[in-house]
């Protein structure tokens, strides 16, 4: 997935109301850029950090600037907007690049499920069970080479993985697919000490019958793609 326009370096001035990032360009120009991210981006908003942001013409948007990653400045990146997952996994199953769901030839988005939900892909194929396939942006890290999830209380998070072992329950396939938006993890794990009760309910998805499924990504100032499988230690 490529940015459609191409990307600037700044520095993090400060990130506020969650969704506010006041950042420096490099010309000096100070700008306040939207963070598409409603997590606690742990580790990822110190003041200072460099960072990329993508420019916008459109009028409809009250911010010219959204955040879009942060720059290790070692050559390693992790992706903050979490939109960015879903748009790059539906372009990933379009083109029959994941394995796991290579079989399925009909995809629909945001189909209503559970209990007033939607689920973020319902795979559909003849002769297979539906796949309910539900998409979490992975960008905490405290462990070298390790990923964690979630970088804070999540109980929508729990909900979904509650919805899912539902869906197993009646038979079909249902998926909790986390895509790693960093270049320096080899593995996933859940952040038990942040959401307990989030790790509560992975536990009961995965005695239900959910399949877990995470992946890496690769990162540059020009594009966000899929990369390989990656484990997940529980």
């Amino acid at each position: 997935m490529r940015f459609s326009t191409p990307l600037v370096p700044a520095r993090l001035i400060r990130r506020y109301k969650r969704f506010l990032a006041d950042c420096q360009l490099e010309t000096g120009e100070e700008v306040t850029a939207h963070c598409a991210n409603p997590g606690s981006m742990m580790g990822l908003a110190a003041p200072g950090t460099r960072i990329w942001l993508e420019p916008n013409n459109d009028p409809k948007k009250k911010l010219k600037f959204g955040w879009r990653l942060v720059d290790h400045e070692n050559g390693l990146f992790t992706g903050v907007d979490t939109s960015v997952p879903n748009r790059a996994l539906r372009h990933a199953l379009e083109s029959r690049e994941i394995p796991e769901f290579s079989r399925y030839s009909n995809l629909r988005a945001e189909v209503k499920y559970g209990q007033s939900s939607r689920i973020d892909f319902l795979l559909q194929a003849d002769g297979f069970p539906d796949a309910y396939v539900e998409v979490k942006s992975v960008t905490l890290s405290r462990t070298a080479d390790l990923a964690e999830f979630p970088d804070s209380v999540t109980q929508r998070g729990a909900k979904h993985l509650r919805e899912l072992a539902e869906m197993a329950a009646l038979g079909h396939r249902a998926v909790m697919f986390y895509l790693v938006q960093r270049t320096d993890c080899a593995a996933m794990t859940l952040a038990s000490d942040i959401d307990p009760a989030y790790a509560a309910a992975f536990k009961d998805a995965r005695v239900a019958g959910v399949e877990v499924v995470c992946y890496d990504t690769h990162i540059s100032p020009e594009a966000i793609t899929i990369g390989q499988r990656l484990p997940v230690r529980v």
